[in-house]
Parts: C-alpha cells; structure tokens; sequence
C-alpha cells in the first residue's frame, strides 16, 4: 500500500492504542488459567491475531468481539503447531509455555521473525537435553521443560526472560532465573512481573539479574483491560511537539512500560543546541525509529544502546539512515550508535520506502505531516496499530491511499 500524506495542520484529541506489550501478556495469562476470563483493549493487529493463533492451538476457546477476548476453558483440541506469523513475542513467548504442555512442537513464522533468532533459547535448552532445529520458515523442538537453573545472557531481548518466567511456574519444582549482565530492556521485565502478579503468579526478584520461580502454581481467572501503549504514544506526542495543536489522552502515567521515557527524550531533543546531546536507548529500543525522526527536525542527536535495532522488524538504523537521507538527512550508524546530524530538512526527494517495518512508516508519516510526501509499504502498521492512518486523518492531517 502506497500513501501520499500533505503538509497539514493536525488538531484534536487522540487516544492511542492499547498498549501490545501488557496485551501479549494478559491474553497467555487467561488462557494459561484455563478457566472463563476476559481481556478488554485488544486491537485486531497481526500481532495479536498471532498469540491468539497459538492459544488457539494449544486447545483454548475464546471469542473475539469488538475490542474483547472472551475465553471459555479447554476444548481438548490441542496441536503441535503454532503458527507465529511476524510477532517476535509471539514466538519468544510460546516457546517455554508450549514446551511445559507437550514434548514436541513447530513454530512456523515468516523468514524474517525465524532470521531474528532463537538462539538464546537454542543454547540455554541443548543443556537441559531439549532440541531446538531452525529451518527457514520454521522451528521444530523436541524436548519438555524442566524446572531448575536457567542462567542466560541479558542483552540480547528480554522476550526469552518473559517466556521462561510464564511457563516456569507451570511446572513442578521450583526454578532460578539468572541473567548474565549487562541487562536490557528491564522495563519489559517489570511489565511481565506485574502481569503475572495480576494472575496470583508471584516470582520473587532478589536483583534485576536473579529471580526465583516457585512451581506448581496456577493462573487464576479475571477480566481485565489493557492501558494505553506508551510506545504508540510516542507517534503522537511527536506530532505534538512538531507544532501541531493535538492532545493525547488514555494513558497511564503510572505505568511500568519503559517507553514511558518518550515525553522527557522528546523534550530533550526539542531543546538541544546541537547534536551532540547523547540519548542511550538501551531500555527503549522500540522509541528509536521516532526519535531519529523527531532529532533530524530539529538539531541533531547522538544515541547510544542502538545495536539491537539490528534484529528488529528491520534494521531499524539503516532502515531510518536510508530514508532520512531522501530529507537530507546524515546520519552515522555503527555497531551501538546512531547519530543524527543536524541537517537542513526538506521534503524528500524521492518516494519513501516503509521497510515492512510498523514503527518506520510512523516515524516517517509524523516527519511527511510537515513536509509532504509518499510511503510505499505503509500497510505494515497493520502488525501493531492498524487505525494509524484513520487516526491521522480525524485530526485533519490530509492523506491519500
């Protein structure tokens, strides 16, 4: 999908959409408790059509209707094949939690989610006498997880940590959860261990690189709502920010999702002199591709605690270095640094290029709002916030499909 979007004057009050990261995670917990639940907030994204296929899968009902999961027990119809569409957390997620039900599955996902790796979890199970085989398109394991030690590296994704800190509490016996420093990412560590506390699930943190699991326990039913994503947020508070006249509104600013950082690195950014104010992404990751946008507005930024953006939907650095360009932009990327030069901004030159990448094409969307411009592969936000678009223009901004 191709979409040409005019200089425009935004105006209004916008909510964004629930927040994908508390959504993965409410929706394994009622299916994990077997039992009549509900979760409020959840948007038809493919992310989430992607954990409920794996629900599905391992023999759960549920419903879905408007914006709500209705999940009615086991229908004893489970397979061994989980199809994990795009959604790295989706797979990183259901692989433990699949392996405490059954002693062999398959993960089908596309080329791209297999390339992203699973390596950490690979190397962690080939100790504990699991396989883990990785073809192009899927991968097959063989082996059940067993409760005991599991020491693995912390700066690769925390997405592995979540996985085990679902499926380990299934088990009988307890478990230790040791992370080899340095870690990244701990938000998303403190958004599982709150949703999991929701469930009556308690795993005890001794450090931010040691937690304790008792087994046997189980996920007790509730119904719940999903707050807003702060990482969505972003998006929209970068507009703000730009000049136009919107506000942003259904968020928690309370939350414990890491992204919550984008107001005060906004600011930041708005009020540097010049590029040399460092950022370091470390923890947030996923703010990245917005910020870079945000930073070429303005005067520049250098970010740190950029080389996971490597493994992302795309390589996010490259991905924003090339495309920035077409505005003139000049960016540096090595291996864990980006930095954006403060450069003179004009309309691109030539047609933007969205990367199959959700949070690229909103990045460069926010940028085209004051310049105008055209996006091919802009179908991509579908993965996280599908309304992206119809959003944009109930606020006036003009686009074309």
């Amino acid at each position: 999908m191709k979409v040409n979007i005019s200089q425009s004057n935004a105006c209004g009050t916008i909510c964004p959409p629930p927040s994908k990261s508390f959504a993965h995670r409410l929706l394994l917990g009622c299916a994990l408790s077997r039992k009549e639940c509900s979760v409020s907030g959840i948007i038809k994204s493919q992310d989430m059509f992607a954990t409920l296929d794996c629900i599905k899968s391992l023999g759960i009902d549920f419903s879905f209707q408007n914006d709500k999961v209705y999940f009615s027990g086991n229908n004893g119809n489970a397979t061994n094949k989980f199809y994990c569409r795009e959604s790295g957390s989706t797979l990183r997620f259901l692989i433990p939690i699949v392996m405490a039900h059954m002693p062999s599955a398959i993960f089908y996902g596309s080329e791209k989610l297999i390339s992203r790796g699973v390596e950490v979890y690979k190397q962690l199970f080939a100790e504990k006498g699991i396989n883990l085989s990785v073809f192009d398109d899927h991968i097959v394991v063989n082996g059940s997880l067993k409760s005991g030690l599991y020491q693995l590296v912390g700066n690769i994704s925390s997405q592995f940590i979540t996985g085990l800190m679902f499926a380990l509490p299934l088990l009988q016996g307890d478990s230790v959860i040791k992370i080899i420093p340095p870690i990244e990412s701990l938000s998303y560590i403190n958004i599982t261990l709150q949703a999991l506390k929701t469930f009556g699930v308690e795993i005890t943190k001794v450090s931010d690189l040691e937690y304790h699991v008792k087994g046997g326990q189980k996920f007790r039913n509730i119904d719940l709502n999903v707050e807003g994503d702060w990482s969505n947020a972003a998006f929209l508070y970068a507009l703000k920010y730009l000049g136009h006249n919107i506000e942003v509104d259904g968020l928690n600013f309370d939350s414990v999702q890491g992204d919550k950082v984008c107001l005060e690195l906004l600011d930041k950014i708005k009020d540097a002199k010049n590029d040399d104010l460092q950022i370091d992404l470390t923890n947030c990751p996923d703010l990245a591709p917005i910020l870079f946008a945000f930073a070429s507005a303005f005067n520049g930024c250098t970010f740190v605690g950029t080389k996971r953006l490597a493994i992302k939907e795309s390589n996010r650095a490259l991905a924003m270095q090339t495309e920035l360009e077409k505005f003139g932009v000049k960016m540096l990327v090595e291996e864990n640094l980006v930095k954006v030069y403060k450069s003179q901004i004009t309309r691109p030159t030539k047609e933007l290029f969205g990367h199959n990448d959700h949070r690229i094409v909103m990045a460069l969307s926010v940028l085209l709002t004051k310049f105008g411009g055209s996006i091919y592969d802009a179908q991509a936000v579908e993965k996280s916030y599908p309304n992206f678009f119809e959003d944009l223009t109930k606020l006036g901004v003009k686009i074309a499909y």
